[in-house]
């Protein structure tokens, strides 16, 4: 179900934001305790403030409020993916080469299931990382998590 909700709600929010600069990161639908979190993640070339937030949280929930996609209660929340963004989409990987980035796969290549350092791109659907003189190959299918990496 989380699925389904999820993909719907990204149709509301392309529909939102369609024609601006905003950038939809990730819808997340899950329980926590008793209640459902339904959670949209937006970028913004320039970043996102909280204003942002707000006004594009009323214009989604206005629209679901009418369409009623979900069959339970739910809290919505709208912020932004922060420093550490997941890449998901392909432009994702072609963006942001040259970053540091993080990721876990679903099982072990070459005996690793965590890799860090620097994005070098996607390819074939096969994501480049390199770290010194380590360069893993990983397709993507086999990715669980990826994300940006900031070393403080």
């Amino acid at each position: 179900m989380a699925g389904k909700v999820e993909k719907q709600v990204e149709d509301v929010v392309e529909r939102v934001i369609k024609g601006t600069d905003y950038e939809l990161v990730e819808v997340e639908y899950q329980k926590e305790g008793a209640d459902w979190y339904l959670r949209v993640y937006i970028d913004h070339p320039e970043g996102i403030v909280l204003d942002q937030c707000e006004k594009l949280s009323r214009e989604i929930s206005t629209i679901l409020d009418k369409e009623d996609p979900i069959p339970n209660s739910y809290i919505l929340e709208v912020s932004s993916p922060g420093i550490e963004r997941p890449l998901k989409k392909d432009e994702d990987f072609h963006r942001f080469a040259g970053y540091r980035v993080s990721a876990s796969t679903y099982t072990p290549i070459e005996g690793k299931k965590s890799f860090q350092g620097t994005l070098l791109g996607l390819e074939a659907n096969v994501v480049a990382i390199q770290d010194g003189g380590d360069k893993w190959m990983i397709p993507r299918e086999k990715i669980s998590m990826i994300h940006l990496s900031v070393d403080l």
